[in-house]
């Protein structure tokens, strides 16, 4: 099969487009024939060796976690999905290989759920990581309440613009902060956007003067910091981008493979209290080029590669 893969780390130019060896399909997992695969900042951490004390690598590597596409084979023992099924999957496992950048990937069954009926492959996804990733934080970790002010940081890209959703879902007020150009984006997704750099601090504070009951960080550092400054006094505080959050009393969240809450996100989509917006595609051979685009950053929403098919 057609796959993007690389035998080192490095930059973009490490990705080669060109024939790999067609995956085989465990007892627990279930062939996907791909239509898009959504490109996420961790996979850039993957390919330049950042995950390695985390993931080994069996090179040659296909990069990609998320996945939307069409039921192929399942595996023997999978009762879940049947050939034909549309589904959707963050297809991480605990070592770096076989990914979604190809024309099939072989992705266990704990890692998938059903596509949203309403969604196109290219939104659908953008759906997996950045979904459950939000999700995780705002129903999970933060357990986010009708009546709170909520602080989603990054809240334009693909984690964060979920996260608004979610957060508006429950009944809560968002203040999202973003690059100026963004400021629409948000607030058609209701929240009130605000700048971010020198000042964003003062500037939350003023729409939040009694203190923020809840605040989703995905920056870390000294945004981490102030944002714990503004929490009121049972303020709960969570980050995906620094650990430093656990000396700050928060919780520090890793995203997981869930299907129970993959098929609620699933759910929330097709009821349409979920979109996913897709700022750009690339064809599966220029995937280095997704790549270079998601480290220039600030990105609205998500990056998808696609796979196409005669049929």
């Amino acid at each position: 099969m057609k796959a993007i893969s690389y035998r080192r780390y490095g930059g973009p130019e490490v990705m080669e487009y060109g024939d790999v060896r067609d995956p085989k399909v465990g007892p627990d997992s279930v062939l996907v024939k791909v239509r898009a695969a959504a490109v996420n900042p961790v996979d850039l951490k993957c390919r330049e060796g950042r995950l390695d004390a985390l993931l080994d690598p069996v090179f040659p590597v296909i990069p990609g976690w998320d996945v939307a596409g069409v039921v192929v084979q399942p595996g023997v023992s999978i009762t879940e999905f049947a050939v034909g099924d549309e589904v959707v999957g963050y297809v991480r496992e605990d070592m770096l290989s076989r990914g979604t950048f190809a024309e099939y990937v072989a992705a266990p069954v704990r890692t998938l759920a059903r596509k949203p009926r309403n969604l196109s492959f290219e939104e659908a996804a953008g759906l997996p990581l950045a979904g459950l990733t939000a999700y995780q934080v705002v129903v999970g970790a933060l357990g986010v309440k009708e009546g709170e002010t909520v602080l989603v940081h990054a809240a334009a890209g693909g984690v964060g613009s979920t996260a608004v959703q979610l957060a508006r879902h429950a009944g809560a007020r968002v203040i999202g902060t973003a690059s100026e150009h963004n400021h629409g984006y948000l607030r058609e997704l209701g929240a009130d956007p605000v700048t971010y750099g020198d000042g964003a601090a003062d500037r939350v504070r003023a729409l939040a003067p009694d203190g923020l009951d809840a605040v989703f960080d995905t920056i870390g550092g000294e945004t981490l910091r102030w944002s714990a400054e503004l929490l009121a006094p049972e303020g709960r505080l969570a980050s995906i981008a620094d650990h430093h959050v656990l000396g700050l009393g928060g919780r520090y969240v890793y995203c997981r493979p869930d299907p129970h809450d993959l098929a609620r996100l699933s759910d929330l989509a097709e009821q349409g209290v979920l979109t996913v917006h897709v700022a750009e595609t690339f064809p599966l051979e220029r995937a280095a080029d997704a790549h270079r685009r998601s480290a220039e950053g600030h990105t609205r929403g998500k990056l998808v590669v696609t796979v196409d098919w005669a049929d």
